[in-house]
């Protein structure tokens, strides 16, 4: 524990920590000297069934590391859990200062063929998750007047993807969530941002490959590895980030970016007022040249990472 103390006396918790991301920005603050609390249920990438073992190994290599952390194994998609989990991070590590909601599943489907319960269960656990956390952990910053909060959103969002409307719509849902936050939180000194990790983790691996593009771009996720995601979350944990509030990063191996938020980009008026026809004559041909192309994250992140 030799690392720069740059966490040093903050309590984190950190959900979905028991693998992957969550993991490695666990043992980095860790490392930076924070106490962590270590939430994960141990389901299945679909979030199915659920195991200890993921998060107590990371409570474990954490002491063996010389730092402190606890476990717990609850369902960030309920409010109740939550709470505990809130709670626990009080009684057990002495406070909580930073919260990072990163738990999360997958339940890729076509849109057509989207289930109710693909749709619920995603939604439950990526934006309520997100939701019932950090609004538990509001009560205890609000009070003391200081916190971070940290969501994972994607590129899904973001952007777009095909298979994934239950999860991207939860991933753009947490960004909207996250900027409301901020400007809730921002007079009690809490701030909140968002993550969209670029990495391979075995969600990741849940993508289907149906052509070589997809093979490709797996390929090319596999060379991201989880350990990159950590460092910027760490640094909007300290407070020497207090000024970063309701941001959107998106961070790809060794590469950060800034990602840009919904604003207007052209306009028309007239003084007569629109009609269906005049929108369709006039309106709609004088915008077309600044509308998005329906693209997905692979034709906006197009090269190799760094």
């Amino acid at each position: 524990m030799s690392e720069q103390k740059l966490l040093e006396g903050k309590v984190a918790l950190i959900t979905g920590a028991g693998r992957g991301v969550g993991r490695e920005i666990a043992l980095l603050m860790a490392k930076r000297g924070a106490k962590v609390l270590i939430n994960d249920l141990g389901g299945s990438a679909q979030g199915e069934d659920s195991d200890q073992s993921p998060a107590a190994e990371v409570v474990r290599d954490i002491k063996a590391m010389g730092g402190e952390a606890a476990a717990n194994y609850d369902s960030v998609s309920s409010f109740k859990a939550a709470e505990g989990m809130v709670e626990q991070a009080q009684d057990e590590l002495g406070g909580l200062d930073i919260v990072v909601n990163n738990a999360g599943i997958l339940r890729d489907r076509i849109f057509h063929k989207m289930s109710e319960e693909d749709w619920d269960l995603v939604v439950d656990v990526h934006l309520k998750g997100s939701f019932n956390v950090a609004r538990h952990a509001a009560t205890v910053f609000r009070k003391q007047e200081s916190g971070r909060m940290i969501h994972m959103t994607s590129t899904s969002g973001l952007i777009g993807n095909f298979g994934q409307a239950s999860y991207g719509a939860a991933k753009l849902g947490i960004v909207a969530l996250s900027k409301c936050i901020a400007l809730d939180m921002a007079r009690y000194n809490v701030t909140s941002n968002c993550i969209g990790p670029f990495a391979w983790s075995r969600l990741v691996g849940t993508i289907p490959v149906n052509s070589e593009a997809d093979r490709v771009r797996v390929e090319r996720m596999k060379t991201m590895t989880p350990d990159k995601i950590a460092p910027p979350v760490v640094a909007l944990a300290s407070d020497q980030a207090q000024h970063i509030n309701g941001q959107v990063i998106c961070v790809r191996s060794n590469e950060i970016f800034l990602m840009g938020q919904s604003r207007p980009l052209r306009g028309m008026q007239t003084a007569e007022g629109w009609t269906p026809e005049t929108v369709l004559n006039h309106a709609f041909p004088a915008l077309e040249s600044t509308m998005y192309p329906l693209e997905r994250s692979p034709e906006i992140f197009n090269w190799d990472p760094v």
